[in-house]
């Protein structure tokens, strides 16, 4: 299988490349800089902010991941509406004239909004984003629905949680951090999905193989609730610390928090939202459609979290 992947170098774009040519597949892999893959595999440098691919890199290509996109809170918002939203349509408009069997795009869960309740979301959930970011991502959506819902083309729009691994950025990596400096235990609040990084990649290339006809959207996450403190403890333990102690009151976490919030300018959701609020999907949907059931949890991989098994930076 002869397969384009954007966003080749990112987070999810690495295992995915190392996992298709570990099949025997072959990668066509693109990234904003061209810098080569972890194992010296050259990507084809394509700044989606400026210009628009070739059509010839779509000839003889049957799957299309469409991995690349902004998620930085600090971009412009011209910038989130022409990587993630005009360059997703871009793309799709010329996989399908190039005749690719499939296009995938990598969504988010901040295209439903932020959620309203500690109730669990389904697809159909959605609320208006509050930030660029998951604005872009639902415009994507909204187009390719528009566009390609009863093509020849099979399109899957992927919207996942948050995704934990070895490398993994954003607030994973600064707790992490945290507990590495001594942080104490934080409070007992909240519940949130997540999701693996090797099971994505794993649903990634099921899609491909057997890619369903039509146009398909589904919420990826594992099936298990994680909280901030269940975090912070698997993390001290791989850490070989001892328990914590939650000696910090709870009206200091949230003024900790709005401070991240003032200094950082987030225009999104709250960091103490982030940390204690509610975020909960079904996988339900994706199980009922899909053979694929999540096979990994948080702590097969936490001691990569924390400094093992991590692979050079790109």
């Amino acid at each position: 299988m002869r397969c384009l992947v954007t966003g080749a170098t990112g987070f999810v774009g690495r295992q995915l490349c190392r996992q298709l040519a570990d099949q025997g597949d072959s990668v066509v892999a693109l990234s904003r800089s061209g810098a080569p893959l972890v194992d010296g595999t050259p990507t084809q440098a394509l700044d989606l902010a400026v210009h628009e691919p070739d059509v010839a890199l779509f000839v003889g290509i049957e799957v299309v991941f469409h991995l690349a996109g902004i998620a930085h809170q600090q971009a412009r918002e011209s910038a989130y509406q022409q990587v993630n939203h005009l360059a997703t349509l871009s793309l799709a408009r010329r996989a399908a004239a190039a005749g690719v069997k499939c296009f995938v795009f990598l969504s988010s869960v901040k295209a439903m909004g932020s959620p309203d309740s500690g109730h669990v979301r389904s697809e159909s959930d959605c609320s208006p984003p509050v930030d660029a970011y998951g604005l872009s991502k639902w415009q994507a959506e909204c187009a390719l629905r528009e566009e390609f819902s009863s093509a020849a083309m099979s399109v899957v729009i992927l919207r996942p949680v948050l995704v934990f691994g070895a490398n993994a950025k954003g607030n994973l990596t600064r707790l992490a951090v945290g507990v590495q400096r001594g942080l104490p235990r934080p409070p007992a609040q909240g519940a949130r999905s997540m999701l693996a990084l090797q099971d994505l990649v794993d649903l990634l290339c099921q899609v491909a193989v057997n890619p369903p006809a039509g146009l398909h959207t589904w919420i990826v996450c594992d099936s298990r609730p994680y909280n901030t403190r269940i975090l912070y403890d698997m993390l001290r333990h791989a850490s070989g610390k001892g328990r914590g102690v939650a000696w910090l009151p709870g009206w200091v976490w949230w003024l900790g928090a709005a401070m991240l919030d003032l200094f950082s300018r987030s225009d999104g959701d709250s960091t103490f939202n982030k940390l204690f609020g509610f975020e909960l999907y079904s996988n339900a949907a994706l199980q009922a459609d899909m053979d694929w059931r999540p096979g990994q949890r948080l702590e097969d991989v936490v001691k990569d979290m924390v400094g093992g098994g991590r692979e050079p930076g790109l």
